[in-house]
């Protein structure tokens, strides 16, 4: 069986999310997205909307994103907003950089979820 690389699974995670959250799809922004494992950190730069994503540690990352390793694996394949939310609660997500990147995306993620309450409640 293929295993799908790191880079294959950045891809398949910001897809999905894109996917979900529509107004992110078109979100231009250049992160770090940093995995941490045991005693292994892996560095990628991610450019939106594309996404680009190759491998090592970049200067024009506006915002950087610390994801377990472990944690990032079971999102990217069949995690949903409200599953990164709680990641993000529980510390196993970090976000730094750009205070107004981070929160626009906050704002962006919590109207999405209002949203999805909404039609629940209909």
């Amino acid at each position: 069986a293929h295993v799908a690389s790191t880079q294959d699974l950045i891809k398949t995670a910001i897809e999905r999310f894109q996917a979900e959250v529509p107004a992110l799809a078109k979100l231009k922004l250049v992160f770090e997205l940093e995995l941490r494992g045991r005693g292994d950190v892996q560095m990628f730069r991610v450019e939106l909307p594309g996404p680009e994503i190759s491998k090592g540690s970049t200067e024009d990352a506006r915002v950087t994103v610390e994801i377990v390793r472990s944690t990032f694996n079971e999102l990217a394949t069949d995690g949903d907003v409200a599953a990164y939310r709680k990641a993000y609660e529980a510390g196993q997500i970090k976000a730094n950089g750009d205070p107004g990147i981070q929160k626009l995306i906050a704002q962006v993620i919590e109207r999405h979820e209002q949203r999805a309450r909404l039609r629940k409640v209909h």
